[in-house]
């Protein structure tokens, strides 16, 4: 999957090789295999159904609805959009919709139950 990274203290950080500097040893090794996980799927689709393996991929709601998260280390979720996305109508056929999505724009990393 194509991966960008729009959260710009993120994206230094990764292509300086900074990471742990930034977020801790812990975090940082969680954030590489998230990243790296998702830039091996084919799709969305690969982390289907929502919430399985270690990435407990899901789709948020309310304010941040199309949104996804991974789990990084609790409490802390990578949150990412798909890159050209509008939410259909019918949302009838999820699994069809997450096999859609092959590229996605990271946006931050935070707890999302702040």
């Amino acid at each position: 999957m194509d991966l960008f990274i729009s959260d710009k203290k993120l994206r230094r950080a990764i292509e300086q090789g900074t990471l742990g500097q930034r977020y801790g040893t812990d975090m940082a090794k969680k954030l590489t295999l998230r990243l790296a996980a998702l830039r091996a799927a084919q799709s969305l689709g690969d982390f289907w159904p929502p919430r399985s393996g270690p990435e407990r991929c899901h789709e948020l709601k309310g304010d941040l609805a199309g949104t996804f998260s991974v789990d990084v280390k609790q409490p802390y979720r990578l949150l990412f959009k798909p890159k050209e996305e509008t939410l259909p109508a019918d949302r009838s056929d999820e699994r069809q919709r997450w096999q859609s999505i092959t590229a996605i724009v990271i946006l931050a990393i935070e707890d999302t139950h702040e």
